[in-house]
């Protein structure tokens, strides 16, 4: 019996997962990643890095990011404490999806997993004060490889939980240009 639920989402190459907990008296027990049950779900990703963030407020918005090949990044993103509306947008030159995004709420108190691929620029605005975000990628930080698209650029037209007059975001983010007019570094691959 796997200790995971894996579900594509409305771009199915992005999978929302559910670990199972076994709680008692004392509280509770969780696998959190299993190289097996990953594979045997068909993510066969090696992550090598762990990145954690904080955010002090509601309304943070961090993304969208993506770092270009050589050096593009899959993410296995969690919630530690509070929780978060993550985003993951295709951007996979020929995909079926191309420009779509997809999205879920992630929260502690339900240990839900989103794994992002290369390919996808990705992003989440905190829905809780104080939440702190933890994530697996499959590749160092290469700054002079990151990229990212505008967190409300209208032609993406995401549904964000805050408007853009609360929203908290970081200088460079601020600044990360729109969708029209992007040329993206990734191909989409069709497998038989």
């Amino acid at each position: 019996m796997s200790k995971f639920a894996f579900e594509p989402l409305a771009i199915p190459a992005v999978l929302l997962i559910r670990p199972k907990k076994f709680g008692d008296a004392r509280g509770y027990f969780m696998e959190t990643y299993s190289t097996e049950a990953f594979a045997t779900a068909g993510i066969g990703t090696v992550f090598v890095q762990d990145n954690q963030s904080l955010s002090a407020a509601r309304g943070v918005v961090r993304g969208l990011h993506f770092q270009a090949p050589p050096a593009a990044q899959a993410k296995l993103v969690r919630v530690l404490k509070g929780a978060i509306f993550d985003v993951a947008v295709d951007i996979r030159v020929g995909s079926p999806s191309y420009g779509k995004w997809c999205a879920v709420t992630l929260t502690a108190e339900g240990a839900e997993q989103l794994f992002v691929p290369r390919g996808f620029a990705h992003g989440f605005c905190t829905l809780e004060p104080g939440t702190e975000v933890i994530y697996k990628v499959d590749g160092p930080y290469a700054p002079e490889t990151e990229g990212g698209l505008a967190w409300n650029d209208p032609d993406l037209a995401i549904d964000w939980p805050v408007i853009a007059a609360e929203a908290q975001l970081s200088g460079k983010d601020a600044v990360l240009p729109g969708f029209s007019g992007f040329t993206s570094p990734f191909r989409w691959e069709a497998r038989p």
